[in-house]
């Protein structure tokens, strides 16, 4: 079965770190979780079990869902809450400031799989002064720094480096028109709510 995912997939990006933190962050609920099943007693276990539901499909939500999907017809965000398809005659500019963000058609999206660092930003502007300067990092000092000395060439963020490819895509494949489409993700949406219902009614009653 074919999804929107895999037909934008030509390319697609995701945070790595966001991905080994929610994996981790699972495991870490799973276990605690799972403890207070088989070990609490009275009420622990119930309300151990509606705190996983409450709070698994939200660390999903933030770590492991977050991507962007860029094929020839159209970009796909897959945020925490929502997936917005944009064809690309519709996106108006693609920018990165302190967040990477899409603008089409007048609205502004967040790319939550696009993290903007501006610690690793300000460390590829330096690098590029110095080479464009004919300035080479050397010795123990640039290893302090977190310089490579064996890439002397100018440098970008990770993030900046995504939205220059994506702007490319962008105008490559402008002649792409279609609907801008926003869809709720309820299989996140609505699981958690039940957990915080859950949660809440075993808090209450007990």
């Amino acid at each position: 079965m074919t999804t929107p995912e895999t037909t934008y997939a030509d390319r697609c990006y995701r945070s790595g770190a966001a991905l080994l933190g929610g994996v981790l962050l699972l495991a870490l609920l799973a276990w605690l979780g799972g403890d207070a099943v088989l070990r609490g007693e009275g009420r622990a276990p119930l309300t151990a079990l509606a705190a996983v539901l409450a709070l698994a499909p939200l660390i999903v939500a933030f770590t492991l869902r977050p991507a962007v999907f860029a094929g020839d017809e159209r970009l796909l965000v897959r945020n925490p809450f929502r997936t917005i398809s944009v064809p690309w005659g519709s996106v108006d500019s693609l920018r990165s400031g302190y967040s990477s963000e899409v603008v089409a058609e007048g609205t502004t999206y967040q790319l939550w799989s696009v993290p903007v660092s501006l610690r690793a930003r300000k460390r590829a502007q330096r690098n590029t002064a110095r080479v464009e300067a004919g300035k080479k990092p050397r010795g123990a000092m640039a290893a302090l720094r977190g310089d490579d000395p064996e890439n002397s060439g100018p440098q970008q963020a990770t993030s900046d480096a995504t939205m220059d490819e994506l702007r490319q895509l962008a105008d490559q494949h402008s002649e792409h028109t279609g609907r801008l489409s926003v869809r709720w993700a309820y299989e996140i949406l609505a699981p958690a709510a039940v957990g915080a219902l859950g949660l809440l009614l075993v808090l209450t009653l007990g």
